[in-house]
């Protein structure tokens, strides 16, 4: 699966929240599930290591 425009705006908008550290997956998979961002949930939990790599350089790899 890749990251796609859709994904990446759903991760800027949960970070947007300030509700939780964005390492915090399980935080971040109840907050974008809460705000109908399926594909974000889908996403983290088939590519952790690519969220986690935008995570910390803002990029997809």
């Amino acid at each position: 699966m890749t990251m796609n425009k859709k994904i990446k705006e759903q991760i800027l908008a949960v970070r947007d929240t300030g509700l939780t550290n964005m390492f915090d997956i399980h935080a971040v998979q109840r907050i974008a599930y809460e705000m109908d961002f399926y594909e974000l949930v889908n996403f983290i939990e088939d590519e952790k290591e690519k969220y986690v790599k935008f995570i910390i350089n803002g990029q997809e790899d």
